[in-house]
């Protein structure tokens, strides 16, 4: 298969038909290898407008589809000074996009085998300003704090505190809150202690293991 020319028409046919128009983010998705972060099996699959199952179980996993990808890098505005978190990096695909868009990225997975196949792709390939760790989603990584970028890899229904507490003066968090057709992309900006937030755009996308309220007892 020529993995060259698929991903060319993914980024004609999938990404620049859904209002992408950064050259940054094209540029990316034209240079990073996407069959080089799915299971084996699914090479050939690698550029189908869905989702990849990476991981099953109950904690299962995937690989975001490129549309919706593209559009939330896209508004998270990432320039070459940032330094980006990125919450959930699953094999690591959206870690290599972030490399090649911000100055340095913080990839953390809460699954080690994940994190593994993470950190040995992204080596391989050259993408030597991401740094992998292992820990919980939902703790965010605060050791490195503060972060100019902060990007939530899945949907999600709540934003733990701990997040916006490591963003940056003038930081923005990007993610998809809720679930199935009903979810939102949402741009947070932390300035002067305080945190705004814009929606923008409707999407689904699979979501990250946790990040759920609490389940209140009625009587």
């Amino acid at each position: 298969m020529n993995f060259e020319a698929a991903r060319i028409k993914m980024v004609d046919n999938q990404i620049r038909t859904t209002d992408v128009t950064s050259h940054s983010v094209l540029s990316a998705f034209l240079s990073v290898p996407r069959e080089e972060f799915v299971p084996a099996k699914m090479r050939e699959l690698a550029y189908i407008d869905a989702d990849i199952e990476l991981a099953g179980g109950p904690q299962r996993r995937y690989l975001m589809e490129p549309s919706p990808l593209a559009k939330l890098l896209q508004l998270a505005e990432i320039s070459k000074s940032d330094v980006v978190l990125e919450i959930g990096c699953g094999t690591g695909y959206a870690s290599a996009l972030l490399s090649l868009l911000a100055g340095s990225v913080v990839a953390l997975e809460s699954d080690e085998t994940l994190a593994t196949s993470a950190t040995e792709t992204l080596t391989r390939l050259g993408y030597d300003n991401v740094a992998v760790v292992a820990g919980d989603l939902e703790k965010g990584y605060a050791a490195e704090a503060p972060y100019d970028v902060i990007f939530i890899n899945g949907a999600v229904e709540i934003i733990p505190v701990a997040l916006f507490e490591q963003l940056r003066d003038g930081g923005r968090l990007v993610a998809v809150e809720g679930f199935g057709n009903a979810s939102r992309a949402k741009l947070y900006v932390r300035e002067s202690g305080r945190t705004s937030e814009r929606a923008d755009f409707n999407t689904a996308v699979k979501p990250l293991p946790g990040f759920r309220r609490e389940q209140s007892f009625v009587f």
